[in-house]
């Protein structure tokens, strides 16, 4: 029995993978239209014309937040942290006092940090440069053999008196950490990240000089805008279980299970919470039923861009973004000029992040993932299957049926 026969008979749901196809080509239609495509276009056209449509609203975008210079917004965050909280404001999360963190540092020393700024303690080190900006330059200025240290010795003993709600922190780094981070932003693709444990979201001050690049930023940080809080939920409701610890670590690496999703009569989903295509795009997990709330996080993002195009309104019109919610898990196969069939994504962070490489990297994985939870939540509803990804991330599986 295949997938859709299984699920078909738990939900009661008849024909959601045909339905999704049927919405897929129906959407692929309307976007062409919007972009005097005719049907049969070749793949190189409906690319460049949606890449071209994406460049034209990354340029107002880059007016909208005052063509920020992130070299000179370590102080002030200004316009692109306005509109981001504007765009969505996240509810205060949980996590790990700062005293304590600051605390556990004085006992893990970060060496390198401590020597460059010339700093005999880390207290002292928080109080020249701020503690946001320290605990997320720990992520490129130390070794891993220090990191894996920190992650695997401090967290060992947290306890829930060790934590604290706050709202989540956006910040920008000083441009002084920018030749230490380069080695960071080569691994990472991209100059946003994430602090889960200790609700602190930082952009690290590159130039913006190239088409995509502000929408990629900007889109990363509503990104993590809802991630945050998701973890922080995660840490709340884990936070009087006896092996807390071993589950606080398990969320902040993001773990995937390796074994087998087989369980008798049952339907098993994996929880993917992270892009396994990133690191191989051949990992077997992939093409198994799985979930992954990394592209709940997207689909939410997306979500805010009517909010956004609000703001982006002109003397000629508002510069609409909505044309791009719901294409998070959309894309089709089409014929390039030479006959050879291309998978076309129209998932706006896709083509963001293939504008950024001057499409020397075609991104196709957001809309993958995207389309698998897109083929989950037809069977069970959106709002469960946020909650069965919350209930079960920790064992990995969501089992269904008797």
């Amino acid at each position: 029995m295949n997938l859709d026969q299984k699920m078909s008979s738990i939900t009661g749901q008849k024909g959601v993978i045909e339905s999704i196809s049927v919405e897929n080509d129906m959407l692929v239609k309307k976007s062409l239209a919007e972009l005097s495509l005719p049907e049969d276009a070749t793949a190189d056209e409906i690319y460049a014309s949606l890449i071209g449509k994406l460049t034209h609203v990354d340029k107002h975008l880059f007016e909208l937040l005052d063509k920020p210079d992130l070299a000179n917004m370590s102080n002030v965050c200004g316009k692109m942290c306005e509109v981001a909280f504007q765009t969505f404001t996240p509810p205060k999360g949980l996590f790990m006092k700062k005293e304590k963190a600051i605390e556990l540092l004085n006992k893990y020393k970060p060496d390198n940090l401590l020597s460059h700024f010339k700093c005999s303690s880390v207290d002292e080190l928080v109080k020249k440069e701020g503690f946001a900006s320290v605990v997320s330059a720990l992520r490129f200025a130390q070794s891993q053999e220090w990191m894996h240290k920190f992650f695997d010795e401090a967290y060992n003993d947290l306890k829930p008196g060790d934590f604290e709600e706050r709202d989540v922190e956006l910040i920008v780094l000083d441009h002084k950490w920018l030749a230490v981070a380069e080695k960071f932003l080569e691994k990472k693709y991209h100059n946003v990240s994430h602090l889960k444990e200790f609700g602190v979201i930082f952009v690290t001050p590159i130039v913006i000089d190239s088409p995509g690049e502000t929408s990629r930023m900007f889109t990363l940080i509503l990104h993590y805008l809802h991630e945050v809080p998701f973890y922080a939920g995660l840490f709340r409701h884990f936070m009087d279980d006896p092996d807390f610890n071993i589950k606080f670590r398990s969320l902040l690496r993001g773990d995937v299970p390796s074994g087998s999703i087989m369980d008798g009569g049952k339907v098993v989903w994996r929880i993917v919470q992270r892009y396994l295509a990133k690191d191989n795009e051949n990992d077997p997990r992939l093409f198994e039923p799985h979930v992954n709330p990394e592209a709940e996080h997207w689909y939410r993002a997306e979500g805010d861009f009517s909010r956004l195009g609000r703001m982006m309104k002109r003397d000629d019109g508002e510069l609409s973004l909505n044309c791009w919610t719901g294409l998070d898990f959309v894309g089709g196969e089409f014929k390039d000029r030479n006959g050879e069939d291309h998978i076309v994504s129209f998932n706006f962070i896709d083509l963001a992040m293939s504008l950024v490489k001057k499409g020397h990297i075609k991104y196709l994985y957001h809309h993958q993932e995207a389309l698998w939870n897109k083929i989950f939540s037809e069977y069970m509803g959106r709002e469960i299957m946020n909650r069965l990804i919350e209930e079960n991330i920790i064992g990995g599986f969501i089992k269904l049926g008797k």
